[in-house]
């Protein structure tokens, strides 16, 4: 997997991982993919239906020394 940008929004509280995902993804072309790490456990769901009500693909999500890896590929 290819990825065109990493996001750290490691110690950031809900809402700003939400918040600086999406100012991410919108600097990225239609097809490219974020990684986001975070340590907000409540960006599971966040993320997951962020991803899916956007029209973007949440490629994969893993769990690592309490933190949280997403990779959402751009709609």
């Amino acid at each position: 997997m290819t990825v065109d940008k990493v996001l750290d929004a490691k110690g950031l509280a809900c809402p700003m991982p939400i918040v600086k995902t999406k100012k991410s993804i919108n600097e990225l072309e239609s097809g490219q993919v974020l990684e986001i790490h975070t340590t907000d456990k409540g960006a599971k769901n966040d993320l997951t239906a962020w991803a899916k009500s956007g029209g973007h693909e949440l490629l994969k999500q893993e769990e690592e020394n309490d933190v949280l890896k997403f990779w959402i590929k751009k709609g």
